[in-house]
C-alpha cells in the first residue's frame, strides 16, 4: 500500500508513546534470518509480561539471541482453548501478552486464531506487529502474478484427501476463479504434491521456494513438469513454499469442451467417469455438469 508522504504521521499510540500499548500483541518473529527482526518487535517483546509461543525452547533461543529475558508460556495447537482463560484473566490485570509463533507472522497457518476471536469478543485492544512471512516472500520471489492470490495454508498429507482439496480449487477456476495459489509443504511430500498439481490443474508454469531468507535459500521456477524432473533429481530439503500460477485462459482444458467431446460417442455416466478422471475433479461434480450440458444439448 502506497504512503502519502504529504500526509500527517497519524496519532496513534506507537508514535506518541515508546511501549506498546496493553493488550493482546501478534509480533511476527524472522523465519529463518535474525536479522530480519524489527526494532519495534524487539521492544514488544522485551516489555510485555509474557510470551505465548508454540515451543518455549525454540523461542527461548531467538529471545536469548536478542539478549531479551522474558516469561514465556506454551500455547500450540493442542492447548489453545485451555490456555484462553488465563490469557483472558491477564489482560483484565491489564497486562500485555504477546503471542509468537516458531517462524513468522502468527495465526497465519500457525496457531492463534481461537485466542484472537476469544480476545476480540472480550473487548480487549489486539495489536499486531508486522514482519516476516513465507507466502508473501515466496509470491513476490516467483515470478508469477502478485495479485490476486490464495494461501491455503498446508494442503492434506493425504493424497486422496490432498486431490480431493485441489479438485476443489480446480472447479472454482472453471467458476472463473483467477488467482495464484500458495502452499507451505513439508519436504518428503513436495514431489508427490507436485505430481497431483499436474495431474489436476496441468503443466501450468510454478515456483518452489525454500529454505527463505536462510543460507541456502534457493527459489526454482519453470513448468510443474520441469519441476517435478528437478526435484526427482535433487530431493527437497527445508522450509518449502510451494506457488502455482492462475490458470491459462486458452480454453483448451475447459470442463465443458471436453464431456461435450466424450458424450459424442459415450453415455453421460461413462463421459463423465472419463473426465473426472482426466481432470482430478469430483465424480459428482462432473457428473452434474454433464446432466445440464446433455439436457441444453439434445443432439448429444
Amino acid at each position: 500500500m502506497a504512503i502519502d508522504p504529504s500526509a500527517e504521521a497519524p496519532n496513534d499510540a506507537w508514535s506518541s508513546q515508546p511501549t506498546p500499548p496493553k493488550g493482546l500483541l501478534l509480533v511476527s518473529t524472522p523465519i529463518g534470518n535474525l536479522a530480519d527482526m524489527t526494532e519495534r518487535a524487539r521492544t514488544t517483546l522485551s516489555v510485555c509480561d509474557v510470551v505465548l509461543c508454540e515451543d518455549t525452547r525454540r523461542t527461548g533461543h531467538l529471545l536469548s539471541a536478542l539478549g531479551i529475558h522474558v516469561k514465556m508460556e506454551t500455547l500450540h495447537d493442542h492447548n489453545e482453548d485451555a490456555r484462553i482463560p488465563a490469557v483472558l484473566e491477564r489482560l483484565r490485570l491489564n497486562q500485555m501478552v504477546a503471542l509468537v509463533t516458531d517462524a513468522g507472522t502468527p495465526v497465519v497457518s500457525d496457531p492463534g486464531y481461537r485466542l484472537v476471536r476469544a480476545v476480540i469478543n472480550e473487548g480487549f485492544p489486539v495489536s499486531a506487529i508486522p514482519g516476516a512471512n513465507a507466502a508473501v516472500t515466496a509470491l513476490v520471489l516467483s515470478g508469477l502474478p502478485p495479485s490476486p492470490f490464495l494461501f491455503m495454508g498446508f494442503p492434506a498429507p493425504r493424497q486422496a484427501a490432498r486431490r480431493a482439496q485441489l479438485a476443489n480449487l480446480r472447479s472454482a477456476e472453471r467458476a472463473g476463479l483467477s488467482a495464484t495459489l500458495i502452499w507451505y509443504e513439508a519436504p518428503h511430500r513436495l514431489i508427490e504434491m507436485l505430481g497431483d498439481l499436474r495431474d489436476v490443474f496441468g503443466n501450468r508454469s510454478a515456483a518452489v521456494a525454500r529454505e527463505l531468507t536462510k543460507r541456502f535459500e534457493t527459489v526454482h521456477r519453470g513448468l510443474l513438469d520441469e519441476l517435478l524432473e528437478h526435484f526427482k533429481r535433487e530431493l527437497p530439503r527445508g522450509e518449502i513454499t510451494v506457488v502455482l500460477g492462475p490458470a491459462p485462459d486458452d480454453g483448451h482444458d475447459d470442463l465443458d469442451d471436453q464431456l461435450r467431446t466424450a458424450m459424442t460417442s459415450q453415455s453421460v455416466k461413462d463421459a463423465a467417469a472419463v473426465v473426472s478422471v482426466a481432470t482430478g475433479l469430483p465424480r459428482k461434480t462432473v457428473y452434474a455438469r454433464a446432466l445440464q450440458i446433455a439436457a441444453e444439448t439434445p443432439e448429444l
